[in-house]
C-alpha cells in the first residue's frame, strides 16, 4: 500500500500541470520571453515556475547558449512527458464535453497554407449554427501540418496532399485544381494549347520546401519527365502572385488561391497536360476522441459539395 500511495503521489515530487504547460511552451518557443507572451504571463514569472520546476527534479532542465536555449537530458525527457500529461488533461476534456452532450467548447482546425483561402467560408457558414464555439484556427506549409498531426493538436487538418499515416482518417471534401499562371500580358496568355516544353522554359517561382503546391508539382513533374527553369523560391502565395504580376515569371497555383485571394493582373495559360488535379481533405486522428463539436464538424465536411467559386474567374 505504501509503493502504491508513493507512486500516486509522485506528481507531488515533480511538479504542476501548470508548471509543464510552461515547460512545453518554453521547449516550442525556444524562449522565455515568447513563452511568456503565449502564456500571457510576465517573464519573471515563467522563470520562477521553471526554477521551482528544476528545484523540484533536482537537476537543470536548460541552459544557454547564446540568444538560444538548449535542453538537458532531464529537461529533454521532462518534455516529453508534459506532452503526455497535458494530451491527457485535453483528452479527458473531449470526452467530459461528450458525456455532458453540449455543442460548446472548442474547435481545433490546422491548414495548409493554400487552403486558408477558403475554410474560413466553411467555417463562417458552420459557425453561424454554432455561435458557442471557441474555433480557433492555425495555418502552416504541408510539413508544418503534418508536423502538428503528429503531435496530435488539433481535432481537424486540411490538405490536398495528406501523410500516410494509418491512424489518419480522411474525408474527401474539395477539387483543388493547380493551375497555370503569368502576367497578363505574358506573350503565352493568349496561346491555346501550350506544349508543356515552352511552358517550362519560362522563368518558373516555386513555393517553398514542405509546402503541398511544391509537392504536387514536382509529383506531376515526374510523371511527366519534365523540368522547370525554377528562378526564384518563394515562401507565400500571395508573394508568387505578386511576383508573377510584375513579370518575375510564371507559376502553377491552386485555383483557390486566384478566385479566394484575388487575381487582377494575372492570365491562366492554356498548357498542355494542366491543370493539376488534388483534392482536398479533412483529417483527424482515429485515436483522439470527438467532442460533440468535433463530431458535428465532421457530419458537416462530410455533406460538403462543390465550394462556388468566383464566377468571374477565368478558368484553364
Amino acid at each position: 500500500m505504501v509503493n502504491a500511495m508513493a507512486r500516486h503521489r509522485a506528481h507531488t515530487r515533480i511538479g504542476t500541470a501548470r508548471q509543464m504547460e510552461i515547460l512545453l511552451t518554453v521547449y516550442e518557443e525556444r524562449s522565455i520571453s515568447a513563452a511568456a507572451r503565449s502564456l500571457h504571463l510576465t517573464q519573471p514569472s515563467v522563470s520562477m515556475q521553471l526554477a521551482k520546476l528544476a528545484d523540484a527534479v533536482g537537476l537543470p532542465l536548460y541552459y544557454a547558449m547564446g540568444k538560444q536555449l538548449r535542453f538537458t537530458e532531464a529537461g529533454l525527457a521532462l518534455v516529453e512527458s508534459a506532452r503526455e500529461i497535458l494530451k491527457c488533461y485535453e483528452y479527458l476534456d473531449l470526452k467530459l464535453a461528450s458525456l455532458r452532450g453540449v455543442e460548446a467548447g472548442t474547435l481545433q482546425l490546422a491548414v495548409v497554407t493554400t487552403a486558408k483561402y477558403f475554410i474560413p467560408h466553411l467555417i463562417g457558414d458552420y459557425y453561424e449554427k454554432h455561435a458557442n464555439l471557441d474555433i480557433r484556427f492555425k495555418v502552416g506549409n504541408r510539413q508544418q501540418i503534418i508536423d502538428r498531426t503528429e503531435r496530435d493538436e488539433d481535432d481537424f487538418y486540411v490538405f490536398s496532399h495528406p501523410p500516410e499515416n494509418p491512424d489518419l482518417e480522411l474525408v474527401e471534401f474539395l477539387p483543388n485544381r493547380l493551375l497555370a499562371i503569368a502576367p497578363a500580358n505574358h506573350p503565352l496568355a493568349d496561346q491555346k494549347n501550350i506544349p508543356l516544353t515552352e511552358f517550362a522554359r519560362s522563368p518558373f517561382l516555386r513555393r517553398e520546401e514542405g509546402s503541398g503546391t511544391r509537392h504536387a508539382i514536382e509529383r506531376f513533374l515526374a510523371r511527366e519527365k519534365a523540368t522547370l527553369n525554377v528562378r526564384m523560391t518563394i515562401e507565400s502565395n500571395e508573394a508568387i502572385k505578386h511576383a508573377v504580376m510584375s513579370g518575375l515569371g510564371v507559376s502553377i497555383l491552386s485555383e483557390h488561391t486566384l478566385s479566394f485571394g484575388g487575381s487582377a493582373g494575372l492570365a491562366v495559360l492554356d498548357v498542355q497536360r494542366l491543370p493539376i488535379i488534388t483534392h482536398w481533405y479533412l483529417a483527424r486522428r482515429k485515436s483522439r476522441p470527438l467532442s460533440p463539436a468535433a463530431q458535428g464538424f465532421l457530419e458537416y465536411a462530410r455533406n460538403l459539395g462543390n465550394l462556388p467559386l468566383d464566377p468571374d474567374f477565368p478558368k484553364a
